[in-house]
């Protein structure tokens, strides 16, 4: 089980309104996002205080990957203040996570 925090549907606008917030969506069934929470759990730890990492499970979340326009998992979507300003798929590894991280760590 994640280390992450969860967000669901209803809590989504208050999760990201205020600063980086980096949103993996993921289910419970898909291989590749399970492979992927090591990698967020390592990038929270070490980048908590610019970024923060929640995760949403889009089987028991629909709504906000419906209106976000998520057609594959896993997805990541980073917002600054509310706003979307990135997103992709699986970025491979920490590395991969900190450059697509790049704006929010400057």
């Amino acid at each position: 089980m994640s280390r992450l925090a969860e967000i669901t549907d209803q809590g989504f606008q208050e999760a990201t309104a205020q600063g980086w917030v980096l949103v993996d969506f993921w289910a419970p069934w898909c291989g590749p996002c399970k492979a992927l929470t090591p990698t967020l759990e390592a990038a929270a730890e070490e980048l908590g205080d610019k970024v923060q990492i929640v995760k949403m499970d889009i089987d028991a979340n629909p709504d906000t990957a419906t209106g976000l326009g998520i057609m594959s998992i896993p997805a990541l979507v980073l917002f600054k203040d509310g706003k979307v300003t990135a997103r992709t798929g699986h970025p491979g590894n920490l590395a991969g996570l900190k450059t697509f991280l790049g704006p929010a760590l400057a």
